[in-house]
């Protein structure tokens, strides 16, 4: 079991994906178990890459559900083309030789069908796939409901064609960052992860990982100084993506070290709000930069 958790780590890390223990037991049951596995944590801290790294690392297809609120079942596994419909039927109109119930037949067969992510995974023909149902606290229940139901059989039924079902169920990720809370029979049917931001050592090994060519003194004080500005009191508060935001601005402009003049220029990287920047240059005034960067020589 270990060897197996280990070859995971391995081959996320060869993904591009810095990961530790705990991420890849949990991709590791997902898979061994073939339950669904629900990642929540701050935005921004990686939760929706695991799901590119399994595609990747499985060498299959990823297909990835996007939620927002009014997100209905309907768009989630299939529509008919109507365009396509109509164009057929004017182009038969002509033709006598075939009853209303065969046309009707013929213009509700797949050829017309559009699948959207749920039908797409459950029809993959040749392996299974990676279902990505990101942000799934942005849907509303009604949705959640519809989802348990199709991941307890892997099938649908389209009254027009009849039951769908899976050759190859889909490996599936749920990510959640927590806006509302999520149903306990979902939680019930999931395998769980709670991603943190990471520690300041793990988040140097991002940065130097993520941006070729960064200077090493540069990715310990990005480390160090996103670690501080997540502890002051901020309405959005920058995760990974943005440290690696900002690492990508800083060596555009050739930086190989942070200054209080650069930091101040590139703020706009790491904070997306407007009182959040009050807020920082506020605790600056009160303390300096010292705290938010390393000791020299660490």
């Amino acid at each position: 079991m270990r060897d197996d958790i280990r070859k995971i780590q391995e081959s996320m890390e060869q993904a591009e994906y810095v990961t530790d223990a705990p991420v890849a037991t949990s991709v590791h049951l997902a898979l061994r178990l073939g339950k669904p596995l629900l990642i929540e944590g701050h935005a921004g801290v990686g939760k929706t890459e695991i799901a590119k790294v399994m595609a990747r690392v499985l060498d299959t297809n990823l297909i990835r559900l996007q939620c927002y609120e009014g997100l209905d079942a309907a768009a989630t596994l299939y529509e008919w083309n109507y365009q396509k419909q109509l164009l057929h039927i004017k182009l038969a109109e002509t033709r006598n030789d075939r009853t209303l119930s065969e046309r009707e037949h013929e213009i509700f067969s797949e050829e017309f069908l559009l699948r959207r992510p749920l039908l797409q995974a459950i029809t993959q023909p040749e392996r299974a796939p990676v279902l990505l149902v990101d942000e799934i606290d942005r849907a509303d229940e009604e949705l959640e409901a519809f989802m348990l139901e199709v991941f307890s059989d892997w099938q649908v039924t389209i009254p027009e064609i009849g039951t769908i079902k899976a050759t190859h169920p889909p490996h599936v990720i749920l990510t959640s960052n927590r806006t509302r809370e999520l149903s306990d029979a979902l939680r019930r049917r999931c395998l769980y992860l709670w991603i943190d931001y990471p520690a300041h050592d793990k988040e140097i090994r991002i940065v130097e990982r993520k941006v070729p060519g960064i200077d090493a003194r540069l990715a310990r004080e990005i480390a160090r100084f996103m670690a501080t500005l997540r502890q002051v009191r901020l309405q959005k508060v920058p995760g990974v993506a943005e440290s690696l935001d900002w690492a990508n601005a800083l060596v555009a402009l050739h930086a190989d070290h942070l200054d209080e003049a650069l930091i101040d220029e590139t703020l706009g990287c790491v904070l997306k709000d407007a009182d959040d920047m009050r807020r920082f240059r506020a605790e600056v005034a009160k303390t300096g930069l010292a705290p938010f960067l390393p000791v020299p020589g660490s």
